[in-house]
């Protein structure tokens, strides 16, 4: 267990702390979580900005712990696929209860889960053939637009929304935007991989 995967582990285990600070009821157990009033019309629950904050760690540990993994060869099958599972552990369960607790809408989880299932499966049949498919560019935009589209949502779009301006949901539109784009240039791109020379 080297240093990278630990950092995954501890990922999962920061994914775990934040489902259980989202979905835990408190108020059934009489326990009443502290809001911030930033005026009239805007009450913040303080498990949302905990969750948000937690949500960045967490994603700063899949940064730190590839950079150290590349950069000390410390690269294991074991890390690979830890840190795929971590990833869509932590993204996936926060877009969905967002979604059930009627933050964002139902099909930005649909589109995002859908792509990555059939992006991951592409990558499987091309690693089940030697083949290792590298990222592409629209696929990192679509990560880096919807990390920032659900951290802006979990701190209730501030200081956006003191204007307005729902700079939360224009990030989650253009990922799932990208998802969408990314996800077929992915077949696109390995479709003679997936059918055979002969293509579909």
């Amino acid at each position: 267990m080297n240093l990278p995967n630990k950092l995954t582990m501890l990922r999962i285990i920061m994914t775990i702390i934040i489902i259980v600070i989202l979905l835990f009821p408190f108020s059934a157990m009489g326990i009443e979580m502290p809001k911030i009033f930033v005026n009239e019309s805007i009450v913040i629950d303080i498990r949302y900005i905990i969750a948000g904050i937690l949500f960045i760690a967490a994603s700063l540990t899949d940064f730190i712990d590839g950079i150290i993994a590349r950069k000390y060869n410390l690269i294991t099958d074991f890390g690979k696929m830890m840190d795929a599972i971590a990833d869509k552990i932590l993204v996936n369960s926060v877009l969905i209860i967002l979604s059930a607790q009627g933050f964002i809408h139902p099909i930005i989880p649909v589109i995002i889960i859908l792509r990555d299932t059939i992006v991951d499966s592409i990558k499987m049949v091309a690693g089940s053939k030697g083949k290792v498919i590298a990222a592409i560019k629209s696929g990192k935009f679509k990560t880096a637009s919807l990390m920032i589209g659900i951290v802006l949502t979990l701190f209730y779009d501030m200081p956006f929304e003191l204007w307005n301006i729902h700079v939360s949901d224009f990030m989650l539109i253009i990922a799932c935007a990208l998802s969408i784009i990314s996800g077929v240039q992915y077949f696109t791109m390995n479709k003679k991989l997936i059918f055979g020379d002969g293509g579909i």
